[in-house]
């Protein structure tokens, strides 16, 4: 897998005033092939939470070719709307995702809002009473690097409790729209009933060749000078709220969209290998 790009400002009109936003034509050499893109990056001073939605998108075209890797392979994608099986796990929320997720759900109407905090109450709960809640709050305040190997344990008892993910309702995503990047890298094209067991089931995901969660933690850990940080999906907002002062700094647009291509050739480099046919860990 090789991670090469290139950043080119489409030349703008003579006479015109200048727009909001500057275009970038990205190539971005990927193990499922070369992804070319096109994104608008506000050419102003701008928070994180702005390069959210661009490295979804970027994330999002990543899977496609994967996609259609699988298509042409002979097999099919599981994944269809109702099928939530995979809203039971311990989904990885990186910093700007979980203060662009607390923005969203402020925007929601209040009686929406209500019962997403009425399932935050009661997953709360039962991952006290399971003896998890504390662990997951340190996870995300810890100022030590974690490996997938540390958190395996973790990972395995969270899921062993089946706990609906907090935005669920009849079993679709509330949110679907702002969810996190670490839910929409979950497609597998084994037979669906297989995921009711993702731990002994022989699961066949697709390898997602870009997830936008883990470049947009390389990119707040290169801001911050702090540990690449994935947070649980039930602690990350109360995070996001304890901690908006850090999310009150901006930067030049197209200066932070060049630091997050940066932990995007991070990502392409540490991710050399083959892809396992097992869900990975947070």
């Amino acid at each position: 897998m090789a991670g090469k790009w290139h950043t080119t400002p489409l030349e703008r009109e003579l006479n015109v005033m200048p727009s909001a936003t500057e275009r970038l034509n990205l190539s971005i050499t990927t193990s499922s092939g070369d992804l070319q893109a096109q994104i608008d990056v506000p050419t102003g001073f701008i928070p994180i939470t702005k390069i959210v939605p661009l490295m979804r998108s970027l994330g999002d075209q990543a899977q496609e070719l994967e996609i259609a890797k699988t298509l042409q392979a002979g097999k099919s994608i599981s994944c269809q709307k109702g099928c939530a099986a995979c809203c039971r796990q311990m989904i990885p929320v990186s910093p700007p995702e979980a203060f662009a997720l607390v923005k969203a759900i402020t925007d929601l109407p209040q009686e929406h809002q209500s019962r997403i905090k009425q399932n935050l109450a009661k997953t709360k709960k039962r991952l006290q009473k399971a003896g998890l809640l504390s662990a997951l709050e340190d996870l995300a305040d810890s100022p030590h690097q974690h490996t997938d190997e540390d958190l395996d344990s973790l990972n395995r008892a969270y899921y062993a409790l089946r706990l609906p993910c907090i935005f669920l309702e009849n079993e679709i995503c509330s949110i679907y729209e702002h969810r996190p990047a670490g839910c929409r890298g979950h497609l597998v094209s084994s037979p669906a009933e297989l995921c009711q067991d993702m731990v002994n089931n022989p699961i066949q995901e697709l390898h997602i060749p870009l997830r936008a969660g883990t470049v947009l933690s390389l990119l707040w850990a290169d801001l911050t000078g702090g540990p690449v940080r994935l947070m649980p999906l039930p602690v990350a907002c109360e995070w996001a709220e304890t901690h908006q002062d850090l999310n009150t700094q901006t930067w030049e647009g197209y200066k932070l969209m060049n630091r997050a291509m940066e932990g995007l050739r991070k990502f392409l480099h540490q991710t050399l290998g083959t892809p396992s046919p097992k869900k990975p860990a947070p």
